[in-house]
């Protein structure tokens, strides 16, 4: 998509695009809160370091039994701690909101570049689908960017305010303490491209546990699970991707304990030694009360913050290591090359040419369809025959235009589609897919899904329903046409009212359908399988409906039930790939050859063998 390939980690000047486009994105979703939000921090960032100075200064009034100084001192701290604590709590209600708005921004803008997709590729490969499932983890809360970096801006103030206390009593001391988070910071920051490294491993498994997970929840394979008993077998897959993406982060977190471990001993170590010259010093005078109390504040304040410092950067660079994901999808070009100048598309008039086409889905599969050869008039209906794998359905996709062909061309009246923008050509288009989707969605809008500009014409979408057969099933509905098509959702927001209605197999056919018929008046019809579940009498008036809305019309129909295509105006046998025969079905059963063969078999499902009178039986 963008010529990496997507288990490659970024370089340093594309996590630096990520940064700016990050940073851009947050502020553009909400730039108020983001500034209320660095106000709060600074307010948190310095409030620790004043509350130390303030302390120190009571101590040191103490011991020189300054009194009258004290209760100014003590309102100074509880107006300081006061300010800190709500600050805290003022930064909790912005960073929260400003998650929210940015989550919305990002999981729009990622699926508004998933629609832009417009073929069928990504979607059918394991590498993108990896990729999707991270760019999403990323959509969910992209604001915890602008979190970290927020808490090693406030971190840093912090530090650079005991820093420079720190400076007052031992320079030499300061700069070790800010040498030994050096390493820190290498070790955390290898460390998080080892995660993100193992968060890629894993995601073949993580999918497939969930792909589990869903089967054993849901009602499509309800059935199949309870009859054939399969719920152990497919919890034990489940489990075995669990426990298999659990080993690799179990290991990631035992390396992680034992570094954090010695980076701690090693704090400790520094820490320990401070305070040990610094009650030396204190005894011997050279410091005061308040200034053991300042260093032991500004050793741990250093030390906290630094950690502060080095997580944060460490976060923040696992972030954008997935954010990754997410702009390298929303920056991809187009998955099907777009013409630069698009050809107008005529209406159809003399026909749709497929020259010499050849198809396969990548350089490692076989050919689908072999230099096929193959005119579809104007006006005629054309059946596409053969055994299952013959390349009926790919020669489909290639029509609309989900693949490009890797040899040959499409011709429509002359124009090749290449040279056609996609939504173009589609919009000349009605189809209704073998493999249809039964949407969540009321009985109306699964009707209009098939022309969204037509949606809010009710007479539209009803005319379709009969067109397919399906009105009076509708209309019988709880609600009608306003009937949710599913049990899985509530039709309220609260979870209250009608439940959903399931259809049957041979009523979602015929809905999908209708989706089809509502695009009645375009250049090309494609229906896939359209009476596959739909009982004889059905099948029948399917297709005898179809001769009548699309007299005069082009139209492509797959059927394997040969007996509902024989009255379609050319008959293609399409095996192996290649046009193995075409005609009509008078000729292609007088010529004796594949469908002939094909014919016969299915006829005789049909035909009883009657017995000889006074044959003994």
């Amino acid at each position: 998509m963008n010529g990496r390939r997507p288990g490659t980690a970024p370089t340093s000047r594309e996590l630096a695009g990520c940064a700016a486009r990050a940073a851009g994105m947050v502020w553009r979703s909400a730039p108020l809160h983001v500034l209320g939000y660095l106000a709060v921090t600074l307010v948190g960032a310095a409030a620790p370091v004043a509350v130390a100075w303030l302390t120190k200064t009571v101590l040191d009034s103490l011991a020189g039994r300054r009194a009258g100084e004290l209760l100014g001192l003590a309102v100074a701290i509880a107006v300081v701690t006061t300010a800190a604590a709500a600050a805290t709590q003022a930064a909790q209600y912005l960073r929260a909101e400003v998650d929210r708005r940015t989550a919305v921004r990002a999981k729009d803008e990622l699926f508004a570049a998933v629609t832009r997709f417009t073929g069928l590729a990504p979607f059918e490969s394991p590498a993108f689908l990896d990729r999707m499932r991270l760019a999403q983890q990323s959509a969910t809360n992209p604001g915890r960017l602008v979190d970290t970096a927020t808490s090693a801006a406030r971190s840093a103030v912090t530090v650079a305010g005991f820093v420079g206390s720190l400076l007052l009593i031992s320079p030499a001391f300061t700069g070790l303490v800010l040498l030994s988070a050096v390493p820190a910071l290498l070790i955390e920051l290898r460390l998080s491209r080892q995660r993100v490294a193992m968060l890629w491993r894993i995601g073949p498994a993580e999918r497939r546990e969930m792909f589990y997970a869903h089967l054993m929840s849901t009602a499509d394979a309800a059935k199949e699970i309870r009859l054939f008993d399969l719920g152990g077998f497919l919890r034990l897959r489940m489990l075995a991707e669990l426990r298999t993406a659990n080993a690799a982060r179990r290991t990631m977190d035992r390396r992680e304990f034992a570094v954090q471990a010695g980076l701690s001993g090693a704090s400790v170590a520094v820490a320990g030694a401070g305070l040990v010259w610094t009650i030396v010093a204190a005894g011997r005078g050279q410091l005061s009360v308040g200034d053991v109390s300042m260093f032991v504040a500004a050793v741990a304040g250093v030390q906290a913050a630094l950690s502060v410092v080095v997580s944060a950067g460490v976060m923040a660079y696992e972030q954008l290591l997935t954010f990754h994901h997410h702009v390298a999808i929303v920056t991809a070009g187009p998955d099907l090359p777009l013409p630069r100048r698009p050809e107008p598309l005529p209406p159809l008039r003399r026909g749709i040419e497929l020259r010499d086409v050849w198809f396969r889905y990548s350089d490692d599969h076989p050919w689908v369809l072999r230099g096929v050869d193959l005119f579809i008039p104007h006006g005629s209906t054309v059946a596409l025959v053969g055994r299952n794998g013959g390349g009926k359905s790919t020669l489909v996709k290639l029509l609309c235009r989900f693949y490009d062909p890797t040899r040959g061309s499409i011709l429509w009246d002359g124009v090749d589609i290449r040279d056609v923008a996609p939504e173009t050509l589609r919009a000349r288009i009605g189809v209704a897919f073998q493999d249809f989707v039964a949407y969540e969605l009321s009985a109306a809008e699964n009707i209009a899904v098939g022309d969204l500009a037509v949606a809010g014409d009710q007479a539209r979408v009803e005319r379709a329903a009969r067109d397919a057969g399906v009105h009076d099933t509708v209309a019988a509905l709880p609600h009608g046409y306003r009937t949710l098509l599913s049990r899985e959702f509530a039709p309220d927001q609260d979870g209250e009212g009608a439940e959903g209605v399931p259809l049957s197999g041979g009523q979602w056919q015929r809905v999908a359908l209708a989706r089809a018929f509502l695009r009645r008046d375009r250049d090309l019809m494609i229906l896939d399988e359209p009476s596959a579940g739909l009982d004889p009498e059905a099948e029948y008036e399917v297709h005898s409906q179809l001769a009548t809305l699309r007299a005069g019309r082009t139209s492509v129909v797959i059927s394997h039930r040969l007996g509902a295509v024989r009255d379609a105006d050319r008959i293609v046998v399409l095996a192996d790939g290649i046009v193995a025969e075409q005609g009509t079905h008078a000729a292609l059963l007088a010529g004796g050859g594949t469908y002939a063969r094909l014919f016969a078999r299915q006829a005789a499902g049909y035909r009883d063998e009657i017995p000889s009178a006074g044959v003994s039986r």
